[in-house]
This record gives structure tokens, sequence and C-alpha cells, in this order.
């Protein structure tokens, strides 16, 4: 429950009660808090337990830590049934890339040639191809920077 909390900070929290509750009062307080927190936890296992009874015995496996999604997901991924580990292993998304990349640039040397070779009246330089690396020759319209705006 304290996982986060240093042994610094833990010091400073006991300054604190000490200081703004006294040592007379301080055990009383503590008492009372831990009597509250027992509460809270027995109405929570109640709680459970009641969502347990209505759901049936179809889901007598559930646990309620698996609502949080992370705990859901990292259940999933171990899961060996589904095959999730394979499938992840055997997805390089860099080779993927690099075959479509090939696979355009064959297509364009193929296609430039073909065209080419049927279209040789065409006068543009690019034999009918758009150059996607080339800027665009209209001027840069960027708005100035104001300091006082940011």
């Amino acid at each position: 429950m304290f996982n986060d909390i240093g042994p610094l900070e833990l010091v400073t929290i006991i300054v604190l009660a000490v200081l703004v509750f006294g040592p007379d009062k301080l055990p009383k307080v503590i008492q009372d808090v831990m009597r509250t927190v027992r509460k809270i936890r027995e109405f929570s296992e109640s709680a459970k337990q009641d969502i347990r009874q209505e759901l049936g015995p179809e889901f007598k496996d559930f646990e309620f830590e698996d609502l949080n999604p992370k705990t859901f997901i990292r259940k999933q991924l171990d899961n060996e049934d589904l095959g999730l580990k394979e499938l992840r292993n055997g997805f390089d998304l860099k080779k993927e890339m690099a075959e479509v990349t090939d696979a355009v640039h064959g297509r364009d040397s193929e296609s430039s040639s073909s065209s080419s070779a049927t279209s040789s009246s065409s006068s543009s330089s690019s034999g009918g191809r758009v150059d996607m690396t080339k800027k665009p020759d209209a001027p840069d319209h960027r708005t100035p920077f104001d300091a006082d705006a940011t």
C-alpha cells in the first residue's frame, strides 16, 4: 500500500502528525484511522463476495485485479493458448517495410522504363513520375515568431 513512500517521507509524516495532533492524542488518532481502514477493507471484501455470488458459477475464476487494463493485457500476453508470442516474435516491422519499399521502387523503375520506351514523344524531364522528395516550389509562408503569444 505504501510502496512508493520513502523513509524520509515517512519520518516527515510522523513528525507532522506529532506536531498537529500532539503526543497525547496521537495514539487515539492512529487507532481511529486503523479502525476506519479495517472497515473499508471489510466493506470491500463483502462487496467482492456479493459480486461473485451474483455473477454465478461460470465466473468463479474472475479476479478483480483483471479489471486493471495493464494487468489484463499482461495476463493475456503471457497466455500461450493464443499464440501471441509467436506473432510478436515472427513480425519484423523493419523487414516488412523494406519489402514494401523495394516493391514500390521496383515498380517505379519498371514503369518508368516501359513508359519512356512507349512514349518517347513526352517532353517532361521526369518521365511522368512525381518526385516526392522535392519540396514544392511555393514560397515559405510561415507566420512570424511572436514571443508574447507563447
